[in-house]
């Protein structure tokens, strides 16, 4: 199940939260694949550039995603933490994310920063072979964003990039 819901300013900007299950994937796989960011450099079709590197003690990360012409590519930096919590018996990993501004990851010409980011992730076993997925997610992508991509990303983008992830995780453990 996927939601869609307008952001409550009437920025014409969406905060979405999906719920949703993959029934063949274990919730620690799930939650591995997710953090692996070296891998998701081979599963991810959009990853331009991601790093994680350590600035003042804070590990940060730097991302660049891919846009389709004629836009520009859309870059974040963030800090991210997950934690596997154990609550009455059930596992539950838990994986915040937020964007940060750290001077030694300046804006690069041609590319917007995503200055506003955040996301919140759950996952935790279905009670049988897979797992469930919690997300509450939000960016303001900045620039003009045209309605059709908007669109697409609800429809389209979304769903495809949940089965893109259960794949990821189907090849994991064989690449690694």
């Amino acid at each position: 199940l996927f939601l869609l819901f307008p952001f409550p300013q009437q920025s014409g900007l969406y905060e979405y939260k999906i719920f949703g299950g993959l029934s063949d994937v274990p919730p620690k796989l799930c939650a591995d694949v997710y953090m692996d960011l070296d891998f998701r450099k081979e599963w991810d079709q959009y990853v331009k550039e991601l790093y994680e590197e350590t600035y003042d003690g804070e590990k940060v990360i730097y991302w660049e995603v891919k846009y389709p012409f004629p836009l520009s590519n859309r870059d974040y930096v963030y800090i991210r933490e997950c934690r596997e919590m154990d609550v009455d018996g059930r596992k539950i990993w838990v994986v915040l994310a937020k964007s940060v501004t750290v001077p030694q990851c300046p804006e690069k010409p041609s590319i917007i920063r995503v200055k506003s980011y955040k996301q919140s992730l759950a996952i935790e076993s279905d009670g049988k072979a897979g797992c469930k997925v919690y997300m509450y997610y939000f960016d303001n992508p900045g620039g003009k964003i045209p309605s059709s991509l908007v669109n697409w990303a609800a429809k389209s983008g979304v769903p495809a990039f949940l089965k893109d992830i259960q794949k990821a995780c189907l090849n994991y453990s064989k690449s690694t």
